[in-house]
């Protein structure tokens, strides 16, 4: 790869082939700065759109099987609940489909385009989701092994949607805003919760008094409420699926690792002029010499200890955060029934509606108490405090919380005002988790990795995250029940705190990305970083 020197004049007598590198090398350069710089504009809020639905719609899908678990005890279960496989098993099939997904869409993302794959995880969650709420059982397989399958397979495409999004958003950012437009999408994912609980509450109350159906509520009719439930969650996919099929390729992608400057540039201009881009198939391609994708360049670059400790801070990071993250967000209903928290005196059918009732609101709670209100103050601050004042501060505030949850449990729960204060604490802990590093472990790796593995890496970072998540969710399931029902919760709390420590060692391992440029996160020499091909110096695509 040629390079120049930084205070060199445009090179003249070294032939033709190192003139119109350095020109392209310029205009590269030229063509970063303009979208670093540029004012914020309605294509900007067009992408926060098309990837915060996505996120929605993950969101929506993942933490409804919180309270359709309960339903689906109730209608297939012994005893009127599933046993501890099971409800496992419908659990976490989600989490390891999304380890598989940002894995391999990561990978792809990088070697095939960003653009390409854009729109095929959509296509998945969507298929995958009608899929559950049509699913029966019979002889041979019962209706529990199906969902587990459909929402494996869900989670694939819920998997793809992280790396995607989170990259196409941060390399069509301008730097001033990269932080808040991430933010946004990300939040989604608080609305998308909400949204799963209250869909729940307002079907629950539909058949238990009787609106949807002629006769009175029976244990069949909650059959229905979990389809529906879960049902519904393909609508937003639906309706944001265009969008992402005919979303613009980012222009970092086309000049690093298609090599193509000239159309990148091109692309810019249209993009942040008129919001739309249009590329010529016949037209002639200058293709320049830059560092490319392969397993040697991959291990050369993170075999560099100050790439490889920003690749092991965002991984582990993740992995810290998404232990408590899902173990708490997956089984909030469990804890909400363990500590007595509108547990209802009625029984029967009447305290099985009651019962979800109790439920839907209690999540619902949790969610306008600590969840959305964590997102939007990140929102405000992301930028200008930066990334990683916000982790430390959150794992911190983490940290002290699940201490207390955890070794004052049994002195908080003893009471009605003890549990009232349990639940405050819990959804203080929620606030923190997303005025934290669940929102800044999405962003920091989505900016700190050069072009050509941005995607991966953040992928990598991701998959690390739910690791975490199925090490929680198979812990809680397998622990909380030694010593009796759900008697052991108190320590997975105590074990949480402990994540949450090793967490802020990690996020010593990270840089600060506020106000900094993709390029320069990258710790590459961005002068010289391409030049003009020697041989076919014009190819024909």
């Amino acid at each position: 790869m040629a390079e120049y020197d930084k205070n060199s004049s445009p090179p003249s007598e070294q032939g033709a082939d190192t003139r119109i590198g350095y020109v392209l090398d310029e205009r590269r350069r030229a063509a970063l700065a303009e979208v670093d710089n540029a004012s914020f504009s309605w294509f900007h809020v067009k992408v926060c759109m098309v990837a915060g639905v996505g996120f929605f719609t993950d969101a929506y899908d993942i933490f409804a099987i919180n309270i359709a678990s309960t339903m689906l005890g109730y209608v297939y279960g012994k005893g009127q609940k599933l046993n501890t496989n099971q409800d496992l098993g419908v659990k976490v099939a989600t989490p390891v489909g999304t380890f598989v997904g940002q894995l391999v869409f990561g990978y792809l993302a990088d070697r095939v385009g960003r653009k390409r794959m854009y729109g095929i995880e959509l296509i998945i969650i969507i298929i995958a989701t009608f899929a559950q709420a049509m699913s029966g059982g019979g002889h041979a397989v019962s209706i529990i092994g199906v969902l587990v399958v459909w929402r494996f397979l869900m989670g694939i495409g819920i998997g793809g949607d992280y790396p995607l999004s989170a990259v196409m958003t941060s390399e069509f950012a301008s730097t001033r805003i990269r932080g808040r437009m991430m933010t946004a999408v990300f939040a989604n994912q608080g609305w998308g919760q909400f949204c799963a609980a209250l869909v729940a509450l307002v079907v629950t109350v539909a058949y238990k008094n009787g609106i949807l159906n002629d006769n009175p509520a029976t244990l069949e009719h909650v059959d229905f409420i979990w389809r529906i439930l879960i049902g519904l969650g393909c609508l937003p996919g639906v309706v944001a699926l265009y969008f992402r099929l005919t979303i613009p390729e980012t222009p970092r992608f086309t000049m690093d690792v298609e090599r193509n400057v000239q159309q990148a540039a091109s692309d810019i201009h249209n993009v942040l002029t008129t919001g739309q881009f249009d590329r010529d198939e016949d037209a002639p391609v200058i293709r320049v010499e830059a560092p490319r994708q392969s397993t040697s360049d991959f291990w050369s670059h993170f075999g560099q200890w100050q790439n490889l400790k920003v690749l092991i801070g965002t991984s582990y990071s993740w992995f810290a955060l998404d232990i408590a993250f899902y173990g708490l967000g997956l089984n909030s209903s469990i804890i909400l029934q363990t500590i007595g928290f509108g547990t209802p005196l009625t029984k029967g059918t009447r305290g099985v509606y009651d019962n979800l009732h109790n439920i839907c609101i209690g999540n619902l709670i949790l969610s306008v108490a600590g969840l959305i209100p964590g997102y939007w103050v990140t929102f405000l601050f992301i930028d200008s405090w930066g990334r990683k004042p916000i982790q430390l501060m959150g794992f911190t505030a983490l940290t002290i919380l699940f201490i207390i949850l955890g070794f004052g449990y049994n002195a908080l729960t003893a009471t009605t005002a003890g549990t009232n204060a349990f639940v405050f604490l819990y959804c203080l802990a929620n606030f923190f988790q997303n005025f934290g590093p669940n929102t800044t472990t999405f962003i920091v790796p989505g900016e700190v990795f050069p072009t050509r593995y941005r995607s991966t890496a953040h992928g990598i970072s991701a998959a690390s995250g739910k690791l975490g998540a199925i090490v929680a969710q198979v812990g809680f399931a397998q622990l909380r029940n030694i010593g009796g029902p759900n008697k052991f919760v108190n320590h997975i709390l105590e074990i949480f705190a402990l994540f949450m420590l090793t967490g802020i060692f990690s996020t010593l391992l990270i840089p600060e990305t506020k106000q900094r440029s993709l390029e320069d996160l990258s710790n590459e020499d961005q002068h010289g970083f391409v030049r003009e091909k020697k041989r076919n110096l014009v190819e024909s695509v």
